[in-house]
């Protein structure tokens, strides 16, 4: 199994390499661009194989110190250290770790922007006076081939400027790739970095949660072998339920992610589950394109939606 590049039509390349999957895309000097890319090539190549060396230590519960040696591996294990009191290894942070790591290979003078998207976890490079809009998309049960083949109908835009705390994107939810404990669609969370925004995701998803026997659960290393949550179970399908237990669910969601809010470890999420939609508290500025707000759960201010990492985002 080797690494391999693609250059795509609209200018943006892809890498992959197993299960690491980026879609990257800067803007700027020419000349900056190229060589950023080819540094980021570079690092790319080997970054697999470093996480693989250390793969027991970051499937392990996240204790109070860590024998971890690789910078990635590190920054896996230092976003989710705040969550150490609740079962989480470093593998919750994977995604938007490595994505920040090849990011930073577009962080310097010359790019104006610049962005790498891991299955839906995104790291972000604004120079002064850029921004960004991540394109929204509330849940992934609707995707057809028809907007597959002709466009995602997006239920709007978040609006990410240079001089907001924001440099990560992540979702989770147990819909798509992600296993999740809980019922949410999608919670996409803001951060100061993208491994921190991802662990947040999962903590927050892992929240938005009710008791009820036709949810479908199985233990994690069923669903996935390879599993960090061995024997957990983690939810597989979840049928329609009662719209009061739905909203029971979110507002237990939206509790965790205000407490993370006013931690400083997240800058804001978005929740979506079954049609219901809930927001922590955020500047309106970043609410670009979004459709208008409503109310949801515990009175907290709703916004359609959230960006499912199954699907990606829209970059613009």
């Amino acid at each position: 199994m080797h690494a391999c590049r693609n250059f795509l039509p609209d200018g943006r390349w892809h890498f992959q390499h197993g299960p690491i999957d980026l879609v990257i895309q800067a803007e700027g000097e020419r000349s900056a661009v190229a060589a950023a890319h080819e540094r980021a090539w570079q690092r790319f190549e080997g970054l697999l194989q470093e996480l693989v060396n250390e793969l027991p230590g970051l499937r392990a519960p996240v204790g109070e110190a860590t024998s971890l040696q690789g910078v990635v591996a590190q920054r896996m294990w230092q976003a989710c250290h705040p969550y150490r009191k609740g079962f989480i290894t470093p593998m919750a942070a994977v995604a938007g770790a490595v994505a920040q790591e090849i990011l930073a290979c577009f962080a310097q003078d010359g790019i104006a922007r610049a962005w790498v998207n891991n299955g839906g976890d995104i790291a972000l490079h604004l120079a002064p006076g850029q921004s960004a809009s991540v394109g929204v998309y509330a849940d992934i049960a609707r995707l057809d081939a028809a907007q597959l083949r002709h466009g995602l109908l997006l239920d709007g835009q978040l609006r990410i400027d240079s001089t907001m705390p924001v440099r990560g994107v992540a979702t989770s939810g147990w819909r798509g790739r992600s296993q999740s404990l809980g019922i949410a669609d999608s919670v996409t969370v803001l951060a100061r970095t993208a491994a921190e925004a991802d662990a947040a995701a999962t903590v927050v998803a892992n929240a938005v949660n009710v008791l009820d026997e036709r949810i479908t659960r199985m233990p994690a290393w069923l669903v996935r072998d390879d599993s960090d949550l061995g024997a957990i179970p983690v939810t597989v399908d979840v049928p329609p339920l009662p719209r009061a237990q739905v909203l029971r669910a979110l507002h237990q969601g939206l509790e965790k992610a205000q407490e993370l809010q006013s931690r400083g470890l997240i800058w804001c999420a978005l929740l979506v589950c079954q049609g219901e939609f809930a927001a922590t508290r955020m500047p309106e500025a970043a609410l670009a394109g979004l459709p208008a707000r409503t109310e949801g759960p515990a009175g907290a201010a709703g916004a359609v939606s959230a960006v499912h990492e199954e699907v990606g985002s829209v970059f613009a």
